[in-house]
Order: structure tokens, then sequence, then C-alpha cells
């Protein structure tokens, strides 16, 4: 015994991660077992870094209570700070819904759903978050000063402004760091292949935050699909009503007039020039942020409260619009059942796009094309309250404006809601005699997406939506993005990852970084 090496702990995790268990690993993790009941052996911990963490990096922080939470990044700790501050009043409001009876359910109208397991269990999260994690974890303002500095970090979270993504993640993977990231996996198509690529060669455990793949009715969902329930799929329906009402697009950057007011037409350009007047001012820097660092790889922009915190989904700059949010949780599982892969042609149509702030609503028209036995596809995506002719076995029921995605098969249809939620073969009477598929994908314990990608990091799972699938999805969701911005239909050679037809649009492809920024996100 005593001529056995000891092995670092985050190195046995990297080799659990990647089936390698062997000898002096054996000797060194303490078996939960022996440590008696109710302790949880160290080495089932998994010591975790959150970067990004007011937003929706809280909610997969309180999904993730449950291991060592021990570092939190932000480059707004005034915001953040407050979303961990809310933790409290959000922990007695959730105790009081679960003291409650369940309403009773009003004829006409569906029940509300509250599942009381999973309400438990994120309380539990809560707790552990408040009481536990948020009073001893270390916090930081700069990534790369946290990744430098603190050693004991096994895994990363990364769910910052969607242009940050990728950097932070490659920094950590180059550590050799499991990483989850937020939807969508990167700003650009070059990035996703990046991290696509690494995760391949380091083994690591990944998984994009698009938590719909790991629930029982998506995975149903793709089951219908497969067992031919609806028969050959050749055209597929998807929309969204974001941004609507969640962040500003299809407007102007703030700028100062140039001209006088009273020399401007109230027409079109008039009327662009005196809103871009209205948000003009100097607004100065928050101290709690860290401007430069949440400008990051892109471009150099003069601080304004339109862009930061959340809105900078909608700006060029920083995000990727609805498709960006919303096209993982929704193409998701047709490009899954139907193995979509790279489209050959994509068209993006929109209200008015000035290039610095995505169109309040857009339309985008991509061809599959043939696989194996199955036939071409036609996919539609709408956004911006966009919705697609409602088909006529709904009868009476409408389509639901939040989102949802509609199936057309040779035989019939299927709808299911966001996240692959209710699937239901169209019209109702055919579903009810249907059936559930026979399942065959397997199915995540407690439908639960961060955990799936822990235990994926102790080798105890594979990761419910790896690097390795999620860059593809994220590639076709960008090039709806690379459409728009090019003006016109492009055609795409998945496999050389070129626009054969516009030339030009192969710059949308990718970005060039910020001086002092290299392609890992450490400083150069």
């Amino acid at each position: 015994m005593s001529g056995i090496k000891e092995i670092s702990r985050r190195k046995f995790l990297i080799n659990s991660a990647s089936g390698i268990v062997t000898g002096a690993a054996a000797f060194t993790i303490v078996p939960r077992h022996v440590l008696g009941r109710g302790f949880t052996a160290p080495s089932d911990m998994l010591n975790i870094a959150g970067v990004g963490v007011g937003g929706m990096g809280r909610a997969n922080l309180i999904n993730l209570a449950s291991q060592n939470i021990v570092a939190l990044c932000d480059v707004d700790w005034g915001y953040a700070g407050k979303s961990f501050e809310r933790l409290g009043t959000d922990i007695q409001t959730l105790k009081t819904r679960l003291d409650q009876p369940d309403p009773q359910s009003v004829p006409g109208q569906p029940p509300v759903e509250f599942d009381r397991v999973k309400a438990r269990k994120r309380l539990d999260g809560m707790i552990r978050l408040s009481t536990e994690h948020w009073p001893k974890a270390k916090r930081y303002q700069d990534y790369r000063e946290m990744l430098e500095k603190q050693k004991d970090i096994d895994a990363v979270l990364v769910a910052t402004a969607d242009h940050m993504h990728a950097p932070i993640a490659l920094a950590a993977m180059d550590l050799n760091k499991h990483v989850y990231v937020q939807k969508p996996l990167t700003w650009s198509i070059d990035e996703a292949r990046r991290l696509a690529r690494r995760a391949k060669e380091l083994k690591i455990a990944t998984q994009m935050g698009n938590q719909g793949h790991s629930l029982d009715d998506a995975r149903t969902t793709v089951e219908y699909i497969r067992a031919g329930a609806i028969g050959e799929v050749r055209e597929v329906h998807v929309w969204t009503n974001r941004p609507l009402g969640f962040w500003p697009q299809g407007v102007p950057r703030p700028d100062a007039l140039k001209h006088p007011a009273d020399t401007l037409k109230w027409n079109g350009p008039g009327v662009v020039a005196r809103t871009a007047n209205a948000f003009a001012g100097s607004y100065p820097v928050p101290d709690t942020l860290a401007w430069d660092l949440f400008l990051g790889v892109g471009p150099r922009v003069e601080y304004h409260p339109i862009y930061h915190p959340f809105n900078w989904r909608g700006w060029v700059d920083w995000g990727v619009g609805a498709i960006g949010d919303m096209g993982a949780h929704l193409i998701d599982h047709s490009m899954w059942a139907l193995d979509l892969g790279f489209p050959t042609t994509v068209e993006t149509v929109s209200t008015p796009f000035n290039g610095a702030t995505y169109p309040l609503a857009t339309q985008t028209f991509y061809e599959f094309p043939a696989r194996g036995k199955m036939p071409p596809v036609k996919m539609t995506w709408y956004d911006g309250g966009l919705l697609p002719r409602k088909p006529e076995e709904l009868g009476e029921e409408e389509l639901n404006k939040g989102g949802g995605v509609l199936l057309v098969g040779s035989k019939v249809k299927l709808m299911h809601d966001t996240y692959g939620l209710k699937p239901r073969l169209l019209p109702a009477s055919l579903h009810a005699s249907y059936g559930k598929p026979t399942q065959k994908l397997p199915r995540i314990p407690g439908e639960d997406h961060e955990m799936n990608w822990v235990d994926a990091a102790k080798g105890k799972a594979e990761s419910s939506c790896p690097f390795e699938y999620a860059s593809r999805l994220t590639e076709v969701m960008l090039l709806g993005v690379v459409a728009l911005r090019a003006g016109k239909k492009i055609t795409y050679d998945g496999a050389s990852m070129r626009i054969t037809n516009v030339t030009q649009a192969n710059d949308f492809l990718k970005r060039e970084y910020r001086e002092g920024w290299t392609p890992s996100g450490k400083s150069s």
C-alpha cells in the first residue's frame, strides 16, 4: 500500500468520466457505506464554480446545491448579489405554496400543475445554497483570476451572456475541468465546433443547459416520431413569442441627434433618429459592475443600461436573439428524432434589421437533405409573435402562442409545447386511441439535467446533451442568425463549415476577438 501514489481527487473525477478507474483510485476513494449512513464521502462531491450567477446561473446552482459550490464569479455583484439576497424571500414563498392545498380545477381551463416532489427538492437546494454555499464560496469578478488562483475546482458552470460562453468554457476545459454551459452553447458557429472538438479530445463531462433534453415528455416526443406514429416527416413548424415582452429588440443604438430635431421629418428615418436620441445619455457604470469584463471578447461599447443586465440578449454584440434563447428548447426534439444534421439552405426574413439589435420578429426557412431512407425536411422558425397556420385537426383548441412545435407526417400530425412537453397526436381522438409509444430512450433520474451532468463527471452516467450533440444543435440555430445578417438565402456546406453562394457571409460564422483576448479566453 505504501508504494501506491496518491492520485488527485480532480484527476480521479476526470478519469471516472472517461471510464478509467484503476488500482490507486480504488484505494484513494472512500466508499459511502464505510463512513456510515447519512454521511456523504468527499469523493462523492463535485467541487463546482459558477460563472455568471445572477440569473439562470442561480437556478442552476440551486439544482447543484447537493455538491460543493466552492467559487462564484460574476462581473456585476450588485445584480448577482441581489439575486442571492432574494433567496430568503423565495424560500419562504415556496414554503407557503407547499403548505397550501392544490387549487381546485376550473371547468374549461387546464389544471394548475404543481409537482410537489420537485418543489421540495428545489426548496432543499435553495436552503442549502443560501445557508451553506453562499456564505463560504469564494467570490470573483474575473473568471481568469478564479481559474488561476483556485485549484480545488473540479467543474465549471457557465451562465454568462452568450458571447462569453466559449472563452470561459475553453479556458476551463484547458484545465481539464468538466463544463456545463447554458444555451446557446456559443455566440458563433466556429466557437461551437471548437468546443465540440476540445470536449472530444479531453473526454470530460460536458452539458448544454437545454433542460428539456432531460425531460420524460421530450423523450416520449422522440419515441412517437421514431416509432413511425406520424409517418414520414417532411415539414416542421417551430415558434416562440420571444422576444415579446422579455427584452427589447428592433431598437436603434443610443445616439445623439446629428441634426436639429426640427429639421427631421416624421418619417421612418426621422422617428428612428428621435428614438435613438431619446435613449442617448451619459450613464455612469455602476460601482459593482466590471464593464470591461462584461464586454470580454466583444467589441468596445460604452456602457448604457439598455444593454445590461439581461437586455444584452437582443444586441448582436453579445446575444443571438430569440432563436438563440429558445431554439435549444424547441428545435432540439425534431433534430434529435429526425437526425437532421446540417441544413443545405437557410433563409431568414424579418421586420427591419438595423444590424445592431435583432428584429422584432423573424421567420427562418431551413431545408434539410434526405438521410438514408428518411425524406428531406423543410423546417420553418417563427418568433416575435408570428405563428404557423393553425392545423384543422386542432378543432376549437388554439395554438399555444407562447411557443410550440408542429410536425407534419405522412399519416398524421404531432404537436408539442416548449421543452418537448405534452406531445400529442392530432386530432385528440387519435392520440387517445394510439396510447404511448414503446419506451426506447433511457430516462434521466428525476429529470434533473444539472445532476445528470454531475453523475457524468463522476463516471456514473452519460451526459444528456453533451457538446458533441449540443454544438450541432447550436450551429443549426445560429445559421438562422447568419442568414439574417447575410440578408439573403444562403447555401451551406456543413462538412466544410462554409457558405458557398454568399462568400462574405462566411465572416458571420466566426468573430475576431477584441484585442487582449485569445480564443481560450486567457489574456494575451
